[in-house]
């Protein structure tokens, strides 16, 4: 691996309403070394999610240059991009995307089941990764069984059973409690101390926190790139949790 995981220069991604053409994203350069955990922040519309989708090679751009790991993917085709996905990125969002007629093991499968792993290989690794996110005695049950949170971590176990070297967050926290979402983001921030890229989009200032460098998005242009000078710790924040707190 490369220094830079990821790199952009003058990345652009435009849209058209109609006949009206929309800038979505506008002249975006910014470089993310492995291992960092980053917060993307925003008002509705600035061009975030915009942004995180093109990192994670859901969409292609428009103009200027994406390299993921030295590689330029700024125009391969949909099938190679898949690949990409596939191999190098876990997702992680809002809403969990779990199939809901499948149990948590199944569901954490499926990213192997797409890479052509073995059935035997693909539940041993799928139960070894619920076991990280503390839900081995859950491993069959169905969403419909799970409270948000729980389904958040079966989420966050399919998205770390590929080892990939980025996770992708979208308002991972957005249909969680004050106190779950700690909890989701003290998983992140482990994942993360091992060595695995996070990048999150949140309009959370609590959420951006815990990460160590926030990007700050508005009408489609990178405004502010800064570190945070002294990320919460999720663990120690949980360690001091009063039952106020969790009321609130």
């Amino acid at each position: 691996m490369g220094e830079w995981l990821i790199e952009t220069e003058h990345l652009c991604k435009d849209y058209r309403l109609g006949n009206v053409p929309l800038r979505a994203l506008d002249d975006v350069s910014v470089r993310i070394a492995p291992g960092e955990f980053v917060a993307v922040m925003g008002p509705s519309g600035s061009g975030k999610s915009t942004f995180l989708n093109l990192l994670g090679c859901l969409d292609s751009p428009s103009g200027g240059l994406y390299r993921l790991d030295g590689r330029d993917v700024s125009h391969l085709a949909p099938d190679e991009l898949a690949v990409v996905r596939n191999r190098l990125i876990g997702f992680v969002f809002q809403g969990f995307n779990l199939l809901p007629r499948t149990p948590s093991v199944e569901n954490v499968e499926l990213p192997l089941v797409y890479a052509g792993v073995s059935a035997p290989e693909r539940r041993r690794r799928a139960l070894v990764r619920l076991a990280d996110v503390g839900l081995a005695e859950r491993a069959w049950h169905h969403p419909s069984q799970l409270s948000g949170g729980q389904q958040q971590r079966v989420a966050i176990a399919r998205a770390l059973v590929n080892d990939p070297l980025l996770i992708l967050a979208d308002e991972p926290t957005g249909a969680l409690d004050s106190r779950t979402s700690v909890e989701v983001m003290a998983l992140f921030q482990s994942f993360n101390a091992r060595g695995i890229t996070v990048i999150l989009v949140t309009h959370e200032p609590d959420i951006a926190a815990f990460a160590r460098r926030t990007l700050r998005f508005r009408d489609g242009r990178l405004m502010d790139d800064r570190p945070v000078a002294a990320p919460r710790v999720a663990s120690e924040v949980l360690a001091g949790w009063r039952p106020a707190e969790a009321a609130a």
